[in-house]
C-alpha cells in the first residue's frame, strides 16, 4: 500500500520508519520521547534518483535536482565520526573537480582545513603539491637554520649545514695525560672503521703527536719522546647503518637518484637505506 502526498507535517510525536514497535531508544520512548525527531531503519537516499546504482550506505546524499545547490552536504556544528570494522579507512575523501576550484589556492584540493589540525597518529602521503615543490627546492638549497640572535638585539643568526659526500658523523674532545682516544661505545655498530680519520691540535707546546693505528674503540696516539699528550681532537667517520652515497648521477631531477629508497613515489611501505642492492662504494677510505 502507498500514498502519495503534497505535504507532511509531523507537528510534534515523531517519524518512524521501521518494524513494528522497532523505535531506537536514543530518541526516546513513551513520554521520554523527542518530539520532531524521526528514525528510518533501512538505507536511504537523498538527492538524484540516479546518484546511486546500488545501497552502498546507510544514508547515501548525492546532489539535489532541483534548484542546483554546489553542494551535497553542508554541517553547521561539530561532527564525530566513529570508524567499525566495516571498512579499511574510517574517511576517504576524493577531490572535487578544477571546474569548481576557485577556493582557498585555486586548485582541487580534497580537503581544506581553515584552521589548526591534530594527528595522534601516523600521517602519509604522496609527495607532490606545494610541500613536495618547497622539499624538491630545498634539495638544491644550502640546508640553513635562522634563529633570533643571542647578543645583539633586533638582529638575527643564520647558519648552514656542511655538507660532503657522506652521511658523517663526528666525536670531539680534548685527551690530557692520556695516550688514547675513547670511541662512543656505540660507534662500532654505527661507523664504518675504514672511514675514521682524526685531526689533532697540540695544546701549550708542540709535541709531534700521531696517529699510531685505530679500531672501532680507540684511537692510540704517540708524542714525541713519550711526551705525555695534550690535545683538542676532532673524529670523523661515515655511517655504515646507511649506503654510501651515489655523489654523480645521471638524471634531470632528485627522483633520477640510483636508489629507489630515496624517491617518495617508488619506495617500499618500509625502505630500506641500507639496501645492498643499491649499495657503492664508500666515498672515504682511510685504511
Amino acid at each position: 500500500m502507498a500514498f502519495a502526498f503534497d505535504e507532511i507535517f509531523a507537528y510534534g510525536g515523531q517519524l518512524i520508519v521501521a518494524a513494528k514497535k522497532r523505535v531506537p531508544q536514543a530518541l526516546g520512548i513513551g513520554k521520554q520521547k523527542i518530539d520532531h525527531s524521526a528514525y528510518i531503519e533501512g538505507n536511504t537516499q537523498i538527492g538524484k534518483v540516479d546518484a546511486f546504482s546500488s545501497s552502498t550506505a546507510t544514508l547515501m546524499v548525492g546532489r539535489e535536482d532541483t534548484i542546483g545547490t554546489s553542494l551535497s552536504v553542508n554541517v553547521k556544528g561539530c561532527q564525530q565520526i566513529d570508524g567499525d570494522s566495516g571498512a579499511a579507512d574510517g574517511l576517504k575523501v576524493t577531490k572535487g573537480s578544477a571546474r569548481a576550484a576557485t577556493f582557498i589556492g585555486g586548485s582541487p584540493d580534497a580537503v581544506i582545513i581553515q584552521g589548526d589540525l591534530y594527528v595522534s597518529g601516523s600521517i602519509d602521503g604522496g609527495n607532490k603539491g606545494r610541500l613536495a615543490a618547497r622539499f624538491g627546492a630545498a634539495d638544491g638549497k644550502p640546508k640553513p637554520f635562522d634563529i633570533k640572535h643571542p647578543s645583539k638585539e633586533g638582529w638575527r643568526l643564520r647558519y648552514t649545514c656542511i655538507e660532503g659526500p657522506e652521511v658523517g658523523v663526528y666525536h670531539r674532545g680534548r685527551v690530557k695525560g692520556q695516550k688514547m682516544i675513547k670511541l662512543p661505545d656505540y660507534w662500532k655498530d654505527l661507523v664504518d672503521v675504514e672511514s675514521i680519520s682524526v685531526q689533532l691540535q697540540p695544546i701549550g707546546a708542540h709535541q709531534d703527536i700521531i696517529v699510531k693505528r685505530w679500531d672501532d674503540e680507540f684511537i692510540y696516539l704517540q708524542a714525541q719522546g713519550g711526551m705525555p699528550v695534550n690535545c683538542f681532537y676532532h673524529v670523523y667517520a661515515a655511517r655504515k647503518d646507511v649506503n654510501p652515497l651515489y655523489v654523480e648521477y645521471q638524471g634531470e631531477s632528485w627522483k633520477d637518484y640510483p636508489d629507489p629508497n630515496f624517491n617518495p613515489d617508488t619506495a617500499p611501505e618500509n625502505p630500506n637505506y641500507n639496501d645492498p642492492e643499491y649499495r657503492t662504494k664508500r666515498n672515504t677510505i682511510t685504511i
